[in-house]
């Protein structure tokens, strides 16, 4: 039984990635800020050195990405210098290292079809620029690693797109942006897709994101649609909807078919929901 360490377990990732880890048969050791702080060097080789686990799977982070624009340097030392201090320790005790990353790492200038793992990063906002930072420093330190990518992230243990669009649903009227586009993702199937990936022992950058693409407001009307829910949904421009962080208008990503269609996910997490 493989023993693995889950950084950020009490997120939403983590609640489901942990239960799902433990049905494949590994040995799951839950962290979070109340027993490891990433940010503190000795506070995570004290951690990792007692725990001594085989896989580190790195999910905290900061995620806020609109606040990230004025705590700069709080982003940075979480998302860099936190994800230094893991792939240091990973590095040089010979551990496999998970990190989770981001679209967000890429610029949405590509004019059509799918991002790939080897392209060109450009990120656009501190977010992004925190995170691409962090691949970085996993590639730096680790020989065995893998970097997934993922994108419009939801899951019950959170909150997401899909919680706030049925709560808005009563409204007369619900604008919401067409002109981004990128991949939504259910945190199980990232969690699935997670476990395929320690399973090929093939190291290296993956896009672990629901198969297809759509705009916000496609996946709006997608999550109504299950629901069966009359709503006035009407398509908008981003500059309707200003935010602090510049968002990449383009970024699906092509998952070489670890994930399923988003539109499938989305239907058996719609079923979950209601149960």
């Amino acid at each position: 039984m493989k023993k693995v360490l889950v950084t950020g377990a009490k997120g939403m990732l983590g609640q489901d990635l942990c239960p799902i880890l433990e049905d494949e048969g590994y040995e799951v050791v839950e962290t979070d800020i109340d027993n490891l702080d990433i940010t503190d060097k000795n506070n995570v080789y004290d951690v990792l050195k007692r725990e001594n686990p085989e896989i580190v799977i790195h999910c905290a982070a900061y995620t806020n990405v609109d606040k990230a624009e004025e705590e700069i340097e709080t982003a940075k030392k979480i998302n860099v210098q936190g994800t230094e201090n893991i792939a240091k320790f990973c590095g040089e005790n010979d551990i496999t290292l998970v990190y989770i990353s981001t679209d967000y790492v890429f610029d949405g200038e590509l004019k059509d079809g799918f991002y790939n793992p080897e392209d060109k990063t450009n990120p656009i906002n501190i977010y992004g620029i925190t995170k691409r930072n962090g691949e970085e420093m996993v590639k730096k330190y680790c020989k065995k690693y893998y970097i997934a990518r993922t994108s419009w992230l939801y899951g019950i243990h959170g909150k997401n797109f899909v919680e706030t669009m049925i709560s808005l649903a009563d409204k007369p009227e619900l604008k919401v942006v067409d002109d981004q586009i990128g991949c939504p993702t259910w945190t199980v199937e990232l969690s699935d897709g997670i476990v395929k990936l320690l399973n090929n022992e093939d190291f290296g950058t993956y896009h672990v994101c629901g198969s297809g693409k759509t705009s916000w407001y496609g996946f709006a009307k997608e999550i109504f649609k299950l629901l069966n829910l009359e709503v006035n949904i009407k398509p908008c421009n981003t500059e309707e909807f200003p935010r602090p962080a510049k968002r990449p208008k383009y970024s699906p990503m092509d998952n070489n078919k670890i994930c399923r269609p988003w539109q499938k996910a989305l239907r058996d997490y719609i079923s979950l929901r209601d149960m």
